[in-house]
Order: structure tokens, then sequence, then C-alpha cells
């Protein structure tokens, strides 16, 4: 496991959420998943890259028969702020007509990727549709409609890293969330 007085730490003003905080939430998610879908088989719908990590400790704690299924949605970019405009990148491999859809997502931020995949999944006939996210940022939603079902923290309105999320494609191997210092991603 990384230190935490590692290199890769170094671009980090403060870290936010420990290794240890995000352990035992993903364990309690995937308890109360487990009892809200009883007697369902779930498809568990992993929003790629920044998804991955918290995806696979996530359906490791949940006892029920899923399926998995994966998806690569863009609004980003390498910027730091959403562009606005979603891009499919990876779409499902298999049908979800009538299916129980659990959408799980690294960070709920804007809301405008959420929604546009929402309502794309919505139109192929899902018979349910609830997202899950490691993190909530609602200072920045520009969607206010959007409802996430279940989410492990709230965030103020700051960069972080870790756990899958990125910038640039890095510092996802962080073991925990941190607060990306403004340095390494402002122009001088």
């Amino acid at each position: 496991m990384i230190d935490a007085n590692g290199t890769i730490y170094q671009d980090l003003t403060k870290i936010l959420v420990t290794r240890e905080e995000i352990a035992a939430k993903v364990k309690e998610l995937g308890r109360l998943i487990t009892r809200d879908y009883q007697g369902k088989s779930p498809v568990m719908i992993c929003i790629l890259k920044g998804g991955a990590v918290f995806f696979t400790d996530l359906v490791r704690e949940i006892d029920l028969p899923i399926t998995m299924e994966f998806m690569a949605i863009s609004s980003y970019g390498s910027a730091t702020k959403t562009s606005g405009v979603v891009k499919v990148i990876k779409d499902l491999d298999n049908d979800i007509l009538n299916k129980d859809v659990i959408i799980v997502e690294d960070i709920v931020d804007s809301g405008v990727t959420l929604n546009y995949l929402k309502g794309m999944l919505e139109h192929r006939g899902a018979a349910s549709i609830r997202i899950v996210t490691l993190l909530d940022k609602p200072a920045r939603r520009r969607v206010e409609n959007l409802k996430v079902d279940y989410s492990c923290f709230n965030i103020p309105d700051e960069f972080v890293v870790g756990y899958g999320l990125d910038y640039d494609q890095t510092y996802r191997n962080l073991p925990d969330i941190g607060v990306l210092s403004p340095k390494v991603y402002e122009k001088e």
C-alpha cells in the first residue's frame, strides 16, 4: 500500500477522506444495497474510469446475484470543469430492458453527465434506475432534479483526486482522497 508520505501525495494540500473511512462507508453501502434489493438481481453499471476502484470494492460487499456492465462517458476531457457536452466513449454490452439498474459513479458534481446517462437508460426501458456515488459535491450541481440515491461522502467544492479520481489521468492510484494543489492544474 502506498505510504501517505509518498511521492504522489506531495501534490495534495490535504487528505479529505482516508482509506479507512472509505472502506467503512463502502462496506456500509454494500449492506444497504443488499437489503434494498433483496429478491432482485440488479445490473451494476460502472462509469469508467473514475468509478472502477469504488465499483470493484463495492460489488464485493453486495450479497446478491448481480451482473456487471461498464460504460465510459466524458464531459471533462483533461479540464477540471465539465464542458457540458456529454460523449459516450464505451456503451453497454447487454440490454437493460425491464432490469433494475444501479449506476456506480466516482463523483457527482454538476450532474450534467449523470442526468444525460439516466435519461438514456430510461429510454432503453430499465425497470428502475438508482445512482450510487462515492462522492457528492452538491455545491456544484447544475441539474437540480437529479437524485443521488446512495452516497458515501458529501464534499466541499474542491478539486479532489485519489481512489479512482484523476487529474489528466493521474493520481487514480492514491488509496485516500485528497485535495489537489491548484499549482498542479492552474496555468502559470
